[in-house]
């Protein structure tokens, strides 16, 4: 599930994945969803909180998942401490005030990234789809 009320892909999302061409290059190493200041971001999927602190002067929450998958979230002003064992749609934070400038600025969002060991994948791509029907003409 998306980890802010209101996304529905491709709606609400601000910024595709892009990822880069090499492990250090340049690229977007996550989805940016539209969310405002002060809304609650929930955790995608169950697991424990295993960071939940500020990097670069922004609020992050890390959400490990028992396939091993990390949620990355920010900027996210935590409500829940490390070690908290989450289900899906807990809310884990809320999206912080926007008073540290990010990729978003000057609308707010929240940046769900996802991680498989080091790789980052996808998240949209784990989000349940209904399946694509074509239909005849006419």
């Amino acid at each position: 599930m998306p980890p802010v009320a209101g996304v529905d892909p491709p709606a609400g999302v601000e910024r595709l994945f892009d990822p880069p061409e090499e492990e250090w290059g340049a690229g977007h190493r996550g989805v940016d969803l539209t969310a405002a200041v002060g809304s609650p971001v929930l955790s995608p999927g169950p697991g424990v909180v295993t960071f939940a602190g500020q990097v670069a002067r922004r609020g992050v929450v890390v959400v490990t998942h028992p396939d091993g998958l990390r949620t990355s979230l920010e900027p996210v002003a935590a409500s829940v401490p490390v070690g908290t064992a989450v289900a899906a749609g807990t809310a884990v934070g809320v999206v912080e005030d926007g008073a540290t400038p990010n990729h978003c600025t000057p609308r707010s969002c929240v940046h769900w990234g996802v991680r498989r060991g080091e790789r980052y994948i996808d998240p949209l791509s784990l989000l349940d789809r209904p399946p694509i029907v074509l239909l005849p003409d006419g």
